[in-house]
């Protein structure tokens, strides 16, 4: 039974994020901001260290997506305020000859608005349109969250330690530590992926008013519901307990990483930065051709 099966496995992001479901994107920004330690770690670019940084630049020493999520936290409020409408009175196309005073009810039962057009919201389903799209989004940054990990949590780099709780031993390899939750995690994305294109397909020849094809909304739109929603927990439980391997994290770091320093500081003596890179780069291949450190030279 992997980590993602276990009635337990959500059971530390609960305790430790105070129920994501609820708080959503907001609860794994909190956990993201837990560290705030200053240390020195080498950053990588196109799987490669490319440059010094510190530590809270990256949030627990090894991915920045914190930006992401702080992103699609504000996407869901936003996209809250605006699908926020009632379309009750609407009836199957033409409205309704009861007198109901439709802002009354729309008021009592908590929505912004109401429908102004009764052929327009008997068919309109953009609010799961734009739920699912926010969900792939959210769930596509989660994904790219979870290769990061995946990648510096390997003994290759073992920047990252994953607790035992979102991990398995190997069937075959007793060595073998896998991030079977963030595994899962990248997988979800491309099944809420799905849900958003199946919508709109069901959606784009449709002519107005209702259509029994709508009914194909509900599966969807419920299906990715619980997917993110459980997702969302798996992330900050992954992220509340792994723990940032500071040693392995130095170890990375060498003086070539310091090129870049060396042209900025170049810029602030007033040499252009065109011509710093170059500077810069002779320097370096100076250094691999006398084999010594950029620091020695």
């Amino acid at each position: 039974m992997s980590a993602w099966e276990r009635p337990g496995a959500l059971m530390p992001a609960r305790r430790r994020c105070g129920g994501c479901g609820s708080a959503w994107p907001s609860s794994l920004v909190l956990a993201l901001g837990g560290s705030g330690a200053q240390h020195v770690d080498a950053g990588f670019a196109q799987h490669a260290a490319g440059a010094d940084q510190r530590q809270p630049h990256q949030r627990g020493g090894v991915v920045a997506v914190d930006g992401l999520e702080q992103r699609d936290a504000q996407r869901l409020d936003e996209l809250t305020a605006r699908v926020n409408v009632m379309p009750l009175g609407s009836g199957a196309l033409a409205g309704n000859p009861f007198p109901i005073d439709r802002e009354a009810l729309a008021a009592d039962l908590g929505f912004g608005d109401i429908t102004h057009n009764s052929m327009d919201g008997v068919s309109d389903r953009d609010f799961i349109a734009e739920f699912l799209f926010w969900a792939t989004l959210t769930m596509l940054h989660l994904s790219r969250f979870s290769e990061d990990l995946i990648i510096y949590s390997s003994r290759e780099f073992d920047f990252v330690t994953l607790a035992d709780a979102y991990s398995t031993g190997s069937s075959i390899m007793p060595q073998k530590k896998n991030p079977d939750a963030l595994e899962l995690l990248r997988g979800k994305s491309g099944r809420v992926l799905g849900s958003m294109t199946g919508l709109m397909t069901t959606l784009k020849g449709l002519p107005m008013t209702y259509n029994k094809d709508l009914q194909e909304d509900k599966e969807p739109l419920f299906d990715a519901l619980h997917s993110v929603s459980s997702s969302l927990q798996i992330a900050c439980g992954v992220i509340s307990t792994m723990t940032p391997n500071q040693a392995a994290l130095q170890a990375a770091l060498s003086t070539e990483l310091l090129a870049t320093d060396l042209a900025e500081y170049l810029v602030r003596k007033g040499v252009p930065f065109r011509e710093t890179h170059h500077v810069a780069g002779a320097a370096v291949r100076m250094a691999e051709v006398q084999a010594v450190p950029l620091s020695e030279l």
